[in-house]
């Protein structure tokens, strides 16, 4: 019985060493020399202060910026509490929260048809993308909060738009902290 014990804790010792301790090592070391931006969270600094992610949205409340999507995660936008609301489609809470925030974009927008990823909120609540004409749809509304053309923030927006990854993975969008930090750096 000894004999087949020995063996047993060795192997559990030596996995313990190479999984646990070895390949995180190696792998956290490969990624800090490869990518380190994205392997230290892709966070963004000004004047030395850090103020966001380019990985975790953000609320912006005030009609001066572009607004994100919606949020589930704890209280918005908590990266150590992501997730969704877990309603299903079917349910009538969910609805009534759509067609809520439906409405009130609506009508502080010039009541036009809100696009459904600034109803929605993403699977994790986390998502820092809007889709480019979600940006689109709120340039009207920050133009005249900043007293700005909205020739300017058409063309703002057009240079922020993301192209698909690889050109054909995911879905063309608009980064809202990285706009709104070009916005904010514009004259207005």
């Amino acid at each position: 019985m000894l004999n087949l014990l020995r063996p047993a804790i060795a192997m559990i010792a030596v996995m313990t060493v190479l999984t646990g301790i070895a390949y995180p090592l190696a792998i956290t070391g490969v990624s800090q020399v490869l990518f380190p931006d994205q392997a230290n969270g892709s966070l963004i600094e000004k004047d030395g202060v850090v103020i966001g992610s380019r990985l975790i949205g953000q609320k912006f409340g005030s009609d001066r910026y572009f607004h994100a999507r919606p949020s589930y995660a704890g209280a918005g936008y908590e990266g150590d509490n992501s997730g969704g609301s877990n309603l299903a489609p079917t349910s009538r809470e969910l609805v009534k929260d759509i067609r809520a925030r439906a409405m009130d974009l609506s009508v502080e927008n010039g009541n036009r048809p809100v696009p459904i990823d600034l109803v929605t909120a993403s699977g994790s609540g986390l998502d820092p993308d809007i889709s480019p004409e979600s940006a689109r749809f709120q340039i009207e509304r920050v133009a005249k909060a900043r007293n700005m053309r909205v020739s300017d923030l058409e063309e703002l927006v057009t240079t922020h738009i993301q192209r698909r990854t690889f050109g054909l993975l995911g879905e063309p969008r608009v980064n809202v902290l990285m706009l709104n930090m070009a916005l904010d750096g514009m004259l207005s």
